[in-house]
Formats: structure tokens, C-alpha cells, sequence
């Protein structure tokens, strides 16, 4: 079994609202102070109102995948949000050459620091391109350990977010040392700490 239950199904889109859907991946493995901690991932991506599409922490690219996002429109703008989001990114490259790279300040280092040669078309500020200025909102968070833009998809009033804000549900993670740690951390739903603090 394993220590963490992705949210199934994987690889394919599932809407949000009106022009912005999810699509959770495949685990990966993040590597801190010799454990290999699985997390899940999740890209979210946002038809804009000229049919161009914005994909942000792209998953794995699987052929079903490709075929639902191309039928939204064509791929124009891949984001790399933090430090920590890029694993995918390389393979959308491939894909859609066409598209243009963003990511936050530091992705291209890190990348390159583990091995990965990851050219990058910009680097995301504190801005928002005017590609989509109008309809998506940018902030950058500036940290110690991680940078990370965030986003605020107007239409449909959603916030997009990778790691500066983390939400583990108690009942997928099956492994007791990953629930003793994120517990401790505070990153279980507010519900399940409500539950957790009633109990």
C-alpha cells in the first residue's frame, strides 16, 4: 500500500469553473534530510479569453492528458511557480515548443543543481505578464527556502497555490511518520484538525 493515496483519477482534467480545470498526477519523491517524502502533484491550467492555454506545474504529460488539453486550445504559457515545481516541465517543452516557459526566480539553478538543464523563457515577477494580466492576478513570495508566484484566476475567483500553502487530508497518508510529521507541521485540513482537536 502505498504511504500516500493520490487523488484518483490521475492524469486527466477535472473542472474548476467556467475556463479552469485541475488535473492530479503521479507521486513524487522529494528528498529532506535523507528520507524520500512522497507528495502528491497537481497542475492546474486556465483557458484565457483568446483560447490560449495557461498551464501551471505541469504533471506528467501522458498521451490521454495530452489529448483533452489539446482539445481546449493550444498550449501557450507553461509555469514553473516555485523552486520545487519544474520535474514535468521539461516533457510540456517537448511537446509544445511553441509555448513559452515562466518560472520563479531560482527554478533554473535548482534545476541545473540537480542535474536537469532547464532553459526558461522568463523569469516570473512580481507582475503579471500582460498575456494574462487581465484575467489572472500575480504575486511573488519571496523565501528562504522557496520562492513561489501565486496567482489569482479572476473569472472564476480561485486561487492558485502550490507549496506556500500545504493541505494534507489525515486519511491519505497512510504512512505513520509522514502523519506524525505533517501533524506536527499543521498541515492537515481545517477540518481534520477540528476533528482531531474535538477527539
Amino acid at each position: 500500500m502505498p504511504s500516500l493515496l493520490t487523488y484518483e483519477p490521475i492524469g486527466t482534467l477535472k473542472p474548476v469553473g467556467d475556463a479552469i480545470w485541475i488535473a492530479d498526477g503521479p507521486l513524487v519523491r522529494f528528498h529532506y534530510l535523507g528520507m524520500h517524502l512522497p507528495f502528491t502533484t497537481r497542475m492546474t491550467l486556465v483557458r484565457l479569453r483568446d483560447g490560449a492555454l495557461w498551464v501551471h506545474s505541469p504533471i506528467a504529460l501522458t498521451p490521454r492528458l495530452r489529448l483533452e488539453v489539446e482539445a481546449l486550445g493550444p498550449v501557450r504559457y507553461l509555469i514553473a511557480p516555485n523552486t520545487f515545481h519544474y520535474a514535468f516541465l521539461i516533457a510540456w517543452l517537448t511537446a509544445y515548443p511553441d509555448a513559452l516557459s515562466y518560472g520563479a526566480p531560482g527554478v533554473s539553478k535548482r534545476a541545473r543543481d540537480n542535474g536537469v538543464a532547464l532553459y526558461l523563457d522568463r523569469t516570473l515577477g512580481a507582475a503579471a505578464d500582460p498575456a494574462w494580466a487581465e484575467e489572472i492576478e500575480q504575486l511573488l513570495v519571496m523565501g528562504s527556502v522557496m520562492n513561489e508566484a501565486v496567482f489569482l484566476h479572476r473569472p472564476s475567483r480561485t486561487l492558485i497555490l502550490t507549496d506556500l500553502i500545504e493541505n494534507f487530508e489525515p486519511h491519505r497518508v497512510r504512512n505513520p511518520v509522514y502523519r506524525l510529521s505533517f501533524g506536527s507541521r499543521g498541515r492537515w485540513t481545517p477540518m481534520a484538525r477540528r476533528r482531531e482537536t474535538c477527539s
